[in-house]
């Protein structure tokens, strides 16, 4: 029973932290798109495109940062706490999004909308909690429902908006708002106490020097982000571009593009539930498998048609979640010294870090053709695969000394 409802209410944290993340998208476009200029979309009389890419910008540079620093925070004063903190800290963050839109106040919509990204990356502290009170093939499937937690919120926030916004543009926040508390409530009660930690040491010092970059300065952690960010690269440059790839190959429409996003996202959700489980297979020979159909699946959707494109944007959803699954798992028993924490924030961070890499970066690349970012993510992911066995090769032949004195 109480494996049941931490299992719960980790998974309830990721849901209803990437739907609060994705709620946006389908709102904002038609406030900032409104022919009629009003306080919101006219601010100080900007652009009201380039205003809306700061709206779009904020949450995801305030879940950077909260990612970097809220899982090395738990290892210091606790997993319950900050989970209780940060969930009812992101609903407050709702509610003033919501306030904001009522009174048209473009400042306070940016900074709450960054303050509830900042407090949603609490996800690598719902791993961190998974990864100390789990152990083996129930901790490996734990961490991968909570990756189909990830990925279904993607899937279920835009839903979410549409649904409701009959009922007035800020409902889709309040409704978070309040998951969100109910979710506190669900960790204060299920949760046990955790023992106070005899550290003297202060919230800003544990943010200055344990933030999850830190640990870039252990040399198989540097190889860890290295290879990790190099994956995500490609991860990040079909996530991004795959949208306009469809636009530009079949003139697909945004609800069209939402009909194949649901694929992907219900390809991601179930792969998650269904993994996981033991394997006679070591997990970084795994990871670089499933790197490899990654990698394949980003350059088929360069080069396909578009019923071949579509076919791959769905399978993708397959290796992707598969090596999330078993690089988190296998990250949470070999650096567990450095702290769950930090460990699971380094892994979010180095994400965020490849969105914003690719999104600079490819806003160029499309400029010449839309395929040639898609290339570049494949072979990124593909180097990441390569990079990735030579590396599991010198941890076997460093580990193999240490196993024979254990003998």
């Amino acid at each position: 029973m109480k494996n049941s409802i931490l299992i719960t209410a980790a998974c309830l944290l990721a849901l209803l932290s990437t739907i609060g993340a994705s709620l946006p998208y389908p709102i904002l476009p038609p406030l900032f798109a409104a022919e009629a200029p009003n306080a919101f979309n006219n601010f100080l009389g900007l652009p009201s495109k380039l205003l809306f890419g700061l709206a779009l910008t904020i949450n995801p540079l305030g879940l950077l940062i909260g990612s970097a620093l809220l899982g090395p925070l738990s290892d210091r004063y606790g997993r319950r706490p900050l989970l209780m903190r940060t969930a009812v800290g992101a609903a407050i963050g709702h509610a003033i999004t919501a306030w904001a839109l009522v009174i048209q106040s473009y400042p306070l919509f940016i900074v709450a909308r960054f303050i509830t990204g900042l407090l949603e990356g609490n996800g690598a502290v719902a791993r961190a909690m998974l990864a100390d009170q789990l152990q083996g093939p129930l901790r490996l499937r734990a961490m991968s429902w909570l990756n189909g937690a990830f990925y279904l919120g993607w899937l279920v926030g835009p839903i979410l908006a549409g649904a409701t916004l009959a009922w007035g543009v800020t409902v889709p926040f309040w409704i978070a708002a309040g998951a969100l508390m109910l979710v506190a409530v669900l960790v204060a009660v299920g949760l046990a106490r955790e023992t106070p930690s005899l550290l003297t040491t202060s919230w800003w010092q544990v943010a200055r020097d344990r933030h999850s970059l830190n640990l870039l300065r252990h040399q198989e952690l540097r190889t860890l982000f290295i290879v990790q960010l190099a994956l995500t690269c490609g991860v990040a440059s079909f996530y991004e571009f795959y949208p306009l790839w469809l636009v530009e190959t079949a003139h697909y429409n945004a609800q069209a593009i939402a009909w194949v996003n649901v694929g992907l996202c219900g390809t991601m959700t179930i792969t998650s539930l269904l993994a996981g489980g033991p394997s006679r297979h070591a997990p970084l020979l795994r990871a670089g498998w499933y790197a490899c159909a990654v990698a394949l699946a980003i350059f088929v959707l360069a080069m396909g048609n578009i019923w071949v494109g579509i076919a791959a944007i769905v399978l993708f959803g397959i290796p992707n979640a598969l090596y999330n699954t078993v690089i988190q798992g296998w990250c949470a028993e070999r650096f567990s010294a450095h702290g769950q924490g930090a460990v699971m924030g380094l892994l979010s961070t180095t994400f965020c870090i490849a969105n914003i890499v690719v999104a600079l970066g490819g806003s160029l690349l499309i400029l010449i053709d839309t395929r040639l970012v898609l290339i570049v993510g494949a072979l990124c992911a593909a180097w990441s695969a390569w990079r990735m066995n030579g590396w599991r090769r010198h941890l076997n032949a460093a580990d193999a000394p240490d196993l024979k004195a254990a003998a």
